[in-house]
Parts: structure tokens; C-alpha cells; sequence
């Protein structure tokens, strides 16, 4: 049996149109001889009368906290909702499917109402639904503990729940259906000259989602990369090729071997609205409780820290501003001197390509100081540098790095079909 695993995003499912335009790429599926497991997400914004925001607003009406269990519960509607929605849409178009809750679709998962990770996928259901010559919609983003509770996978988690699927399915592929034409080589709302990525390795899209591009959960591309399927990103609304990733490219001659990675930077990722925060101390700060406090303080209160340095007698780091009262509030305890501000972004050049090519931080310093911007802080990996500038710099920066790195050059080329 050749399964395919398609995922829909909430645009995607949004509106009986979009739910139309869904049944087309399932219906072009299966022409290719594929059986189908379709994913989804949650539909709609806050407003629209089933969307999970909506739901929240409505279900604090009466009390404004939620237990964690019923907010698990209440989380898992949205997907659902989808999930019922789209067979509909399905059989009308004369293609007959079945929908599953996570749990149904056998995933189990941690018991962890929130975040929680997946333990193992019996898809034994899915697999009786494919052999009926049906179409199995699970809703994405849940699954359920040993003990039989409903829980979620945190934000992304559908992306997550169709690399899953993919694996104990032993899929061809996994498709991930989005509103863009691919993986990008930067933010086209910022960059009007970026691209689609046509083929790029696991690695290399897994440190782009790392650093901040929103096109794919990192989990789910570390699932599908240790399972080895082969993940498409894709337009909804387009017939395009999207984007390919896989450590087993076909563009090689019968003969030779492929070797993916090979480009210095494949792509930019940025994220925005971070605040940076340096606490400096007059003495050795390895002498003293001080670095621990500091981190634990702050893990306590649920922040995470990314750019994180520290020296002897510097800690600095980042945050999402949304943090940054309560963390200087926290940190004022300390004693410790403090610089702290707003209004930063990190940008990520990243690419498999750059791992021990000299020159690659000198060019990135080049394109920053082409666009006026300055840097505050910086770090790096094997596949990655990211340098942390004003926000009001951002776009700037972008292109600048955009034009540095050669990135609105033309895509290798790679067609769409079996994988």
C-alpha cells in the first residue's frame, strides 16, 4: 500500500473554498495511486464561531481559570471540528473518508496535558480505514496518555502529529500544505526578492525552523529525518513543486551519488519582538551563587532564554517582550548592575554548507555594516550564525544578507511526483 500523509494549516481548512481547494491535492493524491491520511489544524481566528481562541473567550465566561485537564479537552475541539468538516467536504466531492481524534488515530503520548512528546503510534484503525478505500482524516496537534487522557502537543503540533503519522505508516512522504509556495530563502513580506528553496536537507531545514521561520515545527522535521521520509512543503493554492527535503535527492545521473548541503547559506530566519538583558558584576561571578540564581529565577518563572553568553563578570541574553517585565522584576533581586531594553530582532543565516568554510561570519559582518546596522550580540552553530540587531533594522539587514549570500539566484531544479 503507497500511504501519503498530507497535512492542511488552519488557512487551509478555514473556509468551505479552502476545504474545496484541500479535496484537490487529496483527489491528485490518490490519482497518483497514493491512499491518502490527511492531518489537520484547528480552523479560523478568534471570532469565527469554532475557532479555539473563540472557544477559550467563551468558556471563561463563567470562570475566568481553567483546569488544565479541561483546557486539554477544550484544546482538542478545534482539530477535531476540522477533522469532521473536511470528510464532509470529502464525500461531497465523491471521495469517501473517516475522521479520527488523535487518540482513535492510536497516538499516545506522555501524560502531559500540554507540550506533551510521542511515546509510540499504533495506527492500526488508519490502516483498517486505508483498506476500505477510505480517506482517514485525523485531527492534528493530540493524542492521549496511557491513562486515557486527551492531550496536546503545543503550538505546531499538527506538523508534528503528520511526521509521526508518516513513520509508523511507513509513508512515501509527508506533505505539509501551507499559504506560501515553500520554504523561502527569507521572509518574503520583507524580502521581495526571495525564493522557493526547491530541495534542502533535514539539517538545514530544521536549523531555519529553529531560528525562527515559521514554515514547520523542527520536531516534526527531526521526526521525518529520523525516519527517513521525505518531506514536500507546499502551497495549498498552487499547483507548485514547493519545497523537497530529503538526504536522498534524485538529481543525480544513474551512476553518481548526490551530495545534498553542499550550498554556504541556504536560507534567513529571523524573529522578532525580543527584548536583550546584561547583568554585569564588579567581582568574578564564577565565585559566587549569582549565574545560578539568575538562571534559575528565571526557569522557575516558565521564560526562555535564547543568545545566551556568559563571562566572568557578564551574563547576557534574550527574551520575547512579552516576558521582559516580569523578568526585570525578577532580576532586580539579584543585586546584579542591569542594561536591559526592547525593540530587538535575532536574523540567522543558516545553511548545512557553511560547516568549516572560513570567511562566512566576515561576510555576514560586511552586509550588516552595507545596511548601517550594529550588532549587539551574536552565536553561532556548525549550520548557523545569528546576530542580533534593531528591529527598525530588520528589513534592512534581510536584504542586505539576501544580496551578501547570492540567495535570489536560481533554484535547483526538482519535479513534483513520486517520491
Amino acid at each position: 500500500m503507497r500511504i501519503l500523509v498530507q497535512k492542511f494549516g488552519g488557512t487551509s481548512v478555514a473556509t468551505a473554498e479552502n476545504r474545496r481547494q484541500a479535496a484537490t491535492r487529496i483527489r491528485e493524491a490518490r490519482e497518483r495511486g497514493y491512499h491518502p491520511v490527511v492531518v489537520v489544524s484547528a480552523m479560523g481566528r478568534q471570532g469565527d464561531p469554532y475557532a479555539t481562541d473563540t472557544l477559550l473567550v467563551r468558556a471563561c465566561e463563567e470562570r475566568a481559570a481553567i483546569d488544565r485537564r479541561e483546557m486539554a479537552l477544550l484544546l482538542n475541539c478545534g482539530e477535531i471540528i476540522s477533522a469532521v468538516f473536511m470528510v464532509q467536504t470529502l464525500a461531497a466531492a465523491g471521495l469517501p473518508a473517516m475522521a479520527f481524534t488523535g487518540g482513535q488515530s492510536g497516538i499516545l503520548t506522555e501524560a502531559r496535558y500540554e507540550d506533551a512528546r510521542i511515546l509510540a503510534i499504533n495506527p492500526e484503525r488508519i490502516i483498517k480505514c486505508l483498506k476500505e478505500e477510505k480517506i482517514a482524516v485525523v485531527a492534528g496537534f493530540q493524542g492521549v496518555s496511557r491513562d486515557g487522557e486527551f492531550t496536546t502537543l503545543g503550538r505546531g503540533g499538527s506538523d508534528i502529529t503528520a511526521a509521526a503519522l508518516g513513520v509508523a505508516l511507513q509513508a512515501e512522504a509527508v506533505e505539509i500544505f501551507t499559504d506560501v509556495e515553500g520554504v523561502m530563502t527569507a521572509d518574503p513580506r520583507l524580502v521581495p526578492q526571495a525564493r522557493p528553496v526547491r530541495v534542502m536537507t533535514y539539517n538545514d531545514l530544521c536549523e531555519m525552523a529553529h531560528q525562527g521561520a515559521k514554515v514547520i515545527h523542527p520536531r516534526a522535521v527531526e521526526i521525518a529525518g529520523a525516519g527517513r521520509v521525505p518531506l514536500r512543503i507546499r502551497s495549498t493554492f498552487s499547483g507548485g513543486e514547493g519545497t523537497l527535503v530529503t538526504d536522498r535527492p534524485k538529481s543525480a545521473a544513474p551512476g553518481e551519488t548526490a551530495i545534498t548541503g553542499d550550498r554556504t547559506v541556504t536560507g534567513l530566519a529571523h524573529t522578532g519582538e525580543m527584548a536583550r538583558i546584561e547583568l554585569t558584576s564588579g567581582e568574578d561571578l564564577n565565585r559566587s551563587d549569582l549565574v545560578l540564581e539568575v538562571f534559575r529565577l528565571l526557569a522557575e518563572a516558565g521564560i526562555s532564554l535564547d543568545m545566551i553568553q556568559v563571562s566572568p563578570k557578564t551574563i547576557s541574553f534574550i527574551i520575547k517582550e512579552a516576558h521582559y517585565r516580569q523578568a526585570f522584576s525578577l532580576l532586580a533581586k539579584t543585586g546584579l548592575k542591569m542594561d536591559a531594553a526592547t525593540g530587538f530582532a535575532k536574523v540567522a543565516v543558516t545553511g548545512a554548507g557553511m560547516r568549516g568554510v572560513p570567511g562566512v561570519m566576515a561576510r555576514v559582518v560586511q552586509a550588516l555594516k552595507k545596511a548601517g546596522a550594529p550588532i549587539f550580540q551574536t552565536t553561532d552553530s556548525h549550520t548557523s550564525i545569528a546576530c542580533l540587531v534593531r528591529e527598525e533594522d530588520l528589513s534592512r539587514v534581510l536584504l542586505a544578507l539576501h544580496e551578501e549570500f547570492d540567495l535570489a539566484g536560481e533554484a535547483d531544479g526538482q519535479k513534483n511526483g513520486d517520491y
